[in-house]
This record gives structure tokens, C-alpha cells and sequence, in this order.
């Protein structure tokens, strides 16, 4: 499936309709169970009066960026990815938006290292697109201050669709490999845990999967989709809050917290 000509449909329409992109948010905070997993994380380590520092790498359409200015009342954020459409896009918000604790830099992950250091570094869906993964994690280990964490989110080896992604190098992690990569960049694990586990899954073909695979049947199914969310998204939602509360022993994500 090729995910990038999806994700450039909704850009193109965030630049047409401004005003589409906080309900664009709302929408990927609805129906991505990895960015409910991310967040409770993010809440359990940093209490929201806390001035943060926070590196968003390969931020993409800014949703974490987003989160974090918006949350935390003293947050300062610097977002960097290799597509510049999407960053520009939201260089463009932050500043309408009044958000000067906000820098965004164009840049190769393997190849960037921040001058400041940070309390908090995510990587959300991004190590799988990186060939030299190890060398990332040591950039991150350079500016990852003393007690931060870093958040990584990705698919699992348990995740036969992710084998089928063009744009992914690798079809995901397990458990031993992702702690060794860490641990050997200079890591000490914090957390491990499955995310997307039976319940999670079934959420993600009924919100995500089956309905994006009728749009690439026909446009016209776009019609249909308000009925399809109205029957569908309750059961989802219900089978999501479970997932995020329960200590999955296997599922097609991982989600780390390493310092």
C-alpha cells in the first residue's frame, strides 16, 4: 500500500482549507491507536506544568508538535523531517498560531544533530524507514539530556501488512532487537510494550484498513463513509480503550520508552 499518496491527498487539502487541519487532528487522534498510546506515555513522564524541550523527529504532518505546544503551558519544540511540503505547512500554522518556542529544520536524520539537548525526543513511525537506524539512535543519545526520554513507536514483526509497505526498509521490530539497537546506541530501556494487540488490530481494519481499501476501490465510497464510522467507530473505540489499558503479550506495534 502505498501510504505516502495518501498522506499527500490530505497535505493538499490542509493547504486548500487551512481551517481542515485541527479537525484533521482530531480525526488522527480518533482513529490512530498508536497516537493514544504515545500520548498517555508522554503524560505519565511529564506532568503538564513542566517546561519541556521537545525534538519531533520526522514530525511529518506536526500532530506531535501540535500536542505538545498545545498541552504543556511551557514547551519549547524544534520539529525536523526530510519532506519539507508537509513542514513548511505547519511552519507556516505555528507562526498564525503565535508559537515562538517553535523551529522546524529540514534534514536527514542519519545525518542531523541538534546543538540544544532535550527532555523529550519522539520517533513515531520513522525507524522502519531508515536503513542505518543505529546511527539515528546515536544522533538521538547525543542530545537526549540527562533524565529525558526517548519514544519510539513502530510496527512489530508480528505485523504481516508492514512487509507490504513500499516506502518501510525493514517490516518492523521485535522485542530483542529494537532493546540491543538501544542499548548498544547507549540507551537504558525504560518500558516495552505491543501496542495494536487482538483488540487493537480488529479497531485498526474497521477504522483504518477497510475503509481506505473501499476508497481505493472508488472516490464514491468517500460518500459512504460517514454511515460506515456511525456503525463501526463505537465498537472501535471500545476495543482501542482496551487495548491502551492492557499489557498486550503480543501486537503488530511496538512502543518503547528508553533514557
Amino acid at each position: 500500500m502505498h501510504y505516502d499518496i495518501i498522506k499527500d491527498k490530505f497535505a493538499r487539502l490542509i493547504e486548500i482549507i487551512p481551517a481542515f487541519r485541527k479537525l484533521f487532528y482530531l480525526l488522527l487522534d480518533l482513529l490512530l491507536l498508536r497516537q493514544w498510546y504515545v500520548k498517555k506515555t508522554i503524560r505519565k513522564f511529564f506532568p503538564k506544568n513542566k517546561p519541556l524541550r521537545f525534538y519531533d523527529a520526522g514530525a511529518g504532518f506536526g500532530q506531535y508538535s501540535y500536542f505538545i505546544l498545545k498541552y504543556f503551558n511551557k514547551a519549547k519544540v524544534h520539529a525536523v523531517d526530510l519532506k519539507t511540503d508537509y513542514m513548511d505547512s505547519f511552519v507556516q500554522y505555528a507562526k498564525l498560531e503565535g508559537w515562538q518556542d517553535f523551529t522546524a529544520q529540514q534534514a536527514d536524520l542519519v545525518d542531523y544533530v541538534p546543538n540544544d539537548k532535550f527532555d523529550l525526543i519522539v520517533a513515531i513511525d520513522i525507524l522502519e524507514h531508515i536503513k542505518d537506524d543505529i546511527q539515528v539512535l546515536k544522533n538521538f543519545r547525543q542530545v537526549l539530556d540527562d533524565g529525558g526520554k526517548l519514544i519510539i513507536s513502530s510496527p512489530s514483526t508480528f505485523d504481516e501488512s508492514a512487509k507490504f509497505v513500499e516506502e518501510h526498509v525493514r517490516p518492523g521490530y521485535d522485542k530483542d532487537e529494537i532493546i540491543s539497537k538501544l542499548e548498544n546506541a547507549g540507551f537504558r530501556i525504560v518500558s516495552f510494550d505491543f501496542s495494536y494487540g487482538r483488540l487493537g488490530h480488529l479497531a485498526w481494519l474497521l477504522t483504518m484498513k477497510y475503509p481506505m481499501s473501499l476508497l481505493g476501490i472508488s472516490k464514491l465510497f468517500f460518500i459512504l463513509l460517514p454511515i460506515y464510522y456511525l456503525v463501526f467507530y463505537p465498537v472501535s473505540a471500545l476495543f482501542m480503550c482496551i487495548d491502551v489499558r492492557v499489557k498486550n503479550k503480543t501486537g503488530t506495534g511496538v512502543i518503547v520508552v528508553a533514557e
